[in-house]
This record gives C-alpha cells, sequence and structure tokens, in this order.
C-alpha cells in the first residue's frame, strides 16, 4: 500500500477516501471470486462460454479475485508499427508480445490475428488469447475512421483463443454497420463457447465543442458502454471519464437533468461509476484503458486509473503502450503495481 500511496503523492487522499454519494455501491455488482455465478449463471451464455470466461477470471496475478489485467497489442495496426515499437524495437515479434503478458502476470493477451496466430502452438495453452477481429489500418490516405474486420470468429476459435475482441466506433458514419458485423461475431463466438470484449469508443469530429473534447465525456461513453453490452459484449472496454455534460454542450441526443445532478459528480471515481451503471450495474464489467506512454509519468498515471476504476466498482486494466514501450523489466513492473492496486483489500469500492 505504501508504494500506492507514494505514487498517488498529494493526490492519495482525493482518490483513496472519496465517498461515492452518487450511485450507491450495493446497488452494483462489485467483481469478486465467484463472478461467473453472480453474474453470469443466470443468464443464456452456454456452458463453454462460461468456462471461457472463467479461464480469463482463473489466470495470472489477479487469478479468481474477479479482477482482470490484460495486456492489448493491436496498435502496430491502429496506430502504426513503427510509431507503437520503435521504443522498443522487440516487441515487433508476436512472441515478445506474449512473453510480456506472462511475465507481467496477465489475465490474457489481447492481440491480432497475425500476432497470435504466429506464437498460437506455443502459447495459447499457457496464457488466455482474446483475438481482435477488427482494427482501424492507419494506411488509407487520406486516414479514414473506420473498424475493418480482418479475419472470423471461426479462425479465432481454430487458434485456440477463449474469446474475441472487437472496437466499435459510436458516433462515427459507420457505426451502424460496426454494431451489425460485431454483434453478428459475437453471437457466433458464444455459440463456439468463446466470450466477448468490446472496445467502445467514441468518434466523431462534432465531439470536439468550443475547444473541448468530450470523445471521453461520461454520458457519451456511459451510452456507449450500454449499447455494447446490448449486443452481448460480456467485458466492455472504454476510457476513463476525463468530463462530462457531451450530450448537452454538442445538442443532441435525450438527457435527464439527474444524469448530472444526482448520478454523478466531477469526481473522477463518480464519473467512472456512472460507466459501470450503464453495463448493467456491473453485470458486464468495465475494464478502462491505459492510454498511450507519456514516459516518466506512465507508473503514476496507471496507478490512478487503475484506483479510480476498482473504486468505481470497475473490474480491471488493460494496458498496452504504458508497458511494451519500455523494456521487458519495466514493462513488467509496471504490469504487477497495475495489479497490486486490484490485490490491495484496503483499496476498496467507493
Amino acid at each position: 500500500m505504501s508504494t500506492i500511496i507514494d505514487l498517488l503523492g498529494t493526490q492519495a487522499g482525493y482518490y483513496l477516501d472519496h465517498v461515492c454519494k452518487t450511485i450507491d455501491k450495493k446497488l452494483i455488482h462489485i467483481p469478486e471470486p465467484n463472478m461467473i455465478d453472480k453474474a453470469w449463471v443466470d443468464s443464456d451464455r452456454n456452458i463453454r462460454t462460461l468456462e471461457s470466461l472463467q479461464a480469463l477470471y482463473g489466470h495470472g496475478r489477479l487469478a479468481n479475485t474477479g479482477y482482470v489485467s490484460i495486456l492489448p497489442v493491436d496498435q502496430g495496426i491502429e496506430h502504426s508499427a513503427g510509431a507503437s515499437f520503435a521504443p522498443n524495437p522487440l516487441y515487433f515479434d508476436p512472441g515478445n508480445i506474449v512473453k510480456l503478458a506472462i511475465e507481467g502476470g496477465c489475465n490474457a493477451v489481447a492481440s491480432t490475428f497475425g500476432v497470435l496466430g504466429a506464437v498460437a502452438r506455443k502459447y495459447a495453452h499457457k496464457i488466455p488469447f482474446i483475438v481482435k477481429l477488427n482494427h482501424n489500418e492507419l494506411l488509407t490516405y487520406p486516414n479514414s475512421y473506420d473498424q475493418v474486420m480482418f479475419g472470423t470468429v471461426k479462425e479465432a476459435w481454430n487458434m485456440g483463443a477463449v474469446a474475441v475482441g472487437a472496437t466499435i466506433y459510436f458516433g462515427s458514419e459507420q457505426s451502424r454497420r460496426q454494431i451489425v458485423e460485431v454483434s453478428q461475431a459475437f453471437e457466433y463466438a458464444h455459440e463456439l463457447g468463446m466470450a466477448t470484449v468490446l472496445w467502445c469508443y467514441l468518434r466523431n469530429s462534432s465531439f470536439k465543442k468550443d475547444g473541448i473534447d468530450y470523445h471521453a465525456a461520461a454520458d457519451l461513453t456511459g451510452q456507449a458502454n450500454h449499447i455494447g453490452v446490448t449486443i452481448k459484449a460480456d467485458i466492455v472496454k472504454q476510457k476513463l471519464p476525463s468530463n462530462n455534460g457531451g450530450f448537452k454542450a454538442i445538442g443532441f441526443g435525450k438527457t435527464d437533468g439527474r444524469m448530472y445532478t444526482e448520478l454523478v459528480s466531477d469526481h473522477p471515481i463518480d464519473l467512472c461509476r456512472y460507466q459501470v451503471a450503464n453495463g448493467y450495474m456491473g453485470r458486464v464489467g468495465l475494464i478502462n484503458s491505459g492510454g498511450e506512454s507519456h514516459g516518466t509519468s506512465d507508473l503514476h498515471d496507471a496507478v490512478v486509473t487503475a484506483v479510480v476504476n476498482k473504486r468505481a466498482g470497475g473490474m480491471g486494466l488493460i494496458c498496452g503502450r504504458k508497458a511494451f514501450q519500455k523494456t521487458m523489466k519495466d514493462g513488467v513492473s509496471l504490469l504487477n503495481t497495475i495489479q497490486d492496486v486490484y490485490l490491495d483489500p484496503s483499496i476498496t469500492v467507493a
């Protein structure tokens, strides 16, 4: 705990002592060791899917706590391989990506068909694979922000994956097509007994208004999460909220004043709890993204995100660039420090 407090510095009390007075923690499904029985046994997920979810929950340093730590490495397509791996060319090699996830004590590794397929026979039985089905490739000029399917659910199943992942750019011109594609893919994945993870991201130039970026607004990201769980994501990935009031600022959608006065405050933990609530009050676990690497502040930033997520009632962190854009040793240390937040019983749900 002392290391976590040291990393939080003068903000320790702000994050660790906060009491949530918006959505009461008694209303949410807080992650715990028997999450399958608590959240999923009454659902329509088949037995094989429940086994796959248990494989995710039951691996790594956070095994059987109800929390997850996932290493995602699809940035070679999403942000270009050169830009992503220049800080540490070691990770051009798929074997080192999986090795980092294993040595870092992660529950699972999420990556592309190519990366995981290249080492599937060696590693698929050693750590759960989450195969990312679609990507926004960066080579089209001018850049077009769309998610395109790169392979099939059956391919992921054949390589031994326990789950598939996908991104939907909610709010984009292509979002309705992506919703249909991903919902159909998730249905087939469940039929084959795989779990589903959805990156519920927003993408629309109009979501920036008067110099303020609302792509991570609590009200907009919360609604993205709610659509994501509607198409049967078993876990949703979302950026940590950075503000609120996107619907009102941009002037669209439908709102209720209580969304901004009773269900949230301006505290990061309360903003994140609103995201949790939109995932069926935590039945579908919320994992927040670690975000890009900023160098020396990465460890502090990652711990803040983990503390906010855990105290809000989230399920864990999915951290990529902050880990793989460092040496293997430092990447493992960062992942372990994030996991220590979830292993620390003194850091409770607010």
